[in-house]
Order: structure tokens, then sequence, then C-alpha cells
């Protein structure tokens, strides 16, 4: 039998499948080929893509395929104690799990020997970093003109006393319940109904993942319909 929450409503009022508030602007870097900022809550994210262009040294260049090269910053002022600058370990993984989350959906066999770089740089940091990142990136490439099949959305789900919650911020990221904060940020693709990142930071029973991967597919189609209706606007 499966224990009863005692969690029933999130501390900011929110109920417990509702995503904190998102906006999305197209075109936010001039220079770039094409960009993004997405913010849920106080996360935002812009991303700058640059490219396709010629993959340089030639050696690393693919003949039957393009590549797409993220790179994933927290900037030092994003969060309330400021980070060090540079390259950090954190940073290169998010960056590998985001060409994950994103390669599915570009046409690559269209672009081959060619690299696309796509930059994400984190304004403002309150939890799920990296989903808010795969979410300016891939409306990024859409306004680039980049050939690709959908677009990839993504949101952290968290457990709060075995309740499942949608788009955790710092507050709930960090909430333990007895066995550990539980953090499981995905990204979906809405249109074909598959999962192209799924990670999991924490314990969870079996149950209880289920749940949540349902409730982060139907929090990711709400978030690609903003997705698609900012980029529909866009002129």
């Amino acid at each position: 039998m499966t224990e009863k929450s005692i969690y029933t409503k999130r501390y900011d009022g929110r109920k417990l499948d509702e995503l904190r508030p998102i906006h999305a602007e197209i075109g936010v870097v001039p220079n770039a080929d094409g960009s993004a900022l997405f913010a849920q809550g106080d996360t935002i994210a812009i991303a700058a893509v640059y490219g396709p262009k010629t993959l340089n040294p030639k050696h690393m260049q693919n003949p039957e395929k393009g590549v797409v090269r993220v790179h994933y910053n927290m900037l030092s002022f994003s969060v309330g104690e400021r980070i060090k600058p540079g390259v950090s370990r954190r940073s290169q993984e998010i960056s590998k799990v985001t060409e994950w989350a994103l390669s599915p959906v570009v046409m690559l066999e269209e672009l081959p020997g060619t690299v696309i770089d796509v930059h994400i740089n984190i304004l403002q940091a309150n939890a799920g970093t990296r989903c808010a990142g795969i979410n300016a990136a891939s409306m990024a490439l859409a306004h680039a003109g980049i050939p690709m099949k959908e677009l990839v959305s993504a949101v952290a789900m968290g457990k709060m006393d075995k309740t499942i919650v949608a788009d955790v911020d710092k507050e709930e990221e960090d909430y333990d319940d007895g066995e550990g904060a539980t953090d499981m940020p995905m990204a979906y693709l809405a249109n074909s109904g598959k999962i192209s990142l799924l990670q999991l930071d924490g314990r969870i029973q079996v149950d209880k993942f289920k749940e949540a991967l349902e409730a982060g597919r139907e929090a990711c189609k709400k978030i690609a319909e903003l997705q698609k209706k900012t980029l529909k606007e866009y002129k």
C-alpha cells in the first residue's frame, strides 16, 4: 500500500503540477545566427547558436553528418554566492548531456562536415538550470533555421514527502523527506513522444519514478506549446 503524503501544498502556492511563471524571447543576441531567452521562475538562460560552419581541424569532420557542440556556463553572479568563472566539471557534464538531449532532433545528416556551436549562459539560477538551458537552446536552433525534426522541452521533477511535483525551485530541489533530496531533470520530444534526457539525483521508489516520468511528460508538453507560440509570434 502506498503511503499517503503529508505534502499537499507548495510553499509558493503552486499546485503540485504547476510550472513556475515562464517567459521566453527570440533574437536576444543580435550577432548570433539564432538566439533565445528562457526564464522559469527566477532561473534565466540565454542560448546563442553559431553555424552550421565547417568543423576544424579537418580530421575531426564527419563526412556523413554534422556535430552539435554545447558550451554551458553559469555566470559568476547567477547565484547568491559568486562562483568561480570558467569551465568546471559540472559545466562540462551539463554541456555534454545537453548535446545528447538536442542532437536527436537536429537533422545532422543534412550537414556533413559541419559543427553547430550552442552557447548557453545562465544569468540567474534558482534550480532547473540545465532544463532552462535546453529549452532556450532548442528555440535558438529553430530561430537559426537549423533543420530540426521537432523541439526539445525540458523540466526538473522532484519528490516532496512522497508527492511528485513539477518544475522544482532551489528550496524544493534541496528538500529532504528523510530519504534525501530528489531531483529528476528530463527532456521530452513532444511530437515523437521520446525522452532525450533523463537523470536522477537522489532516491525514489519505482512507482513514484513512473509517476514523475508521466507528470514530467505533461509538464514538457506545456513548455513545448509555449516554445512554439513564442517562435510563431517572432517577427
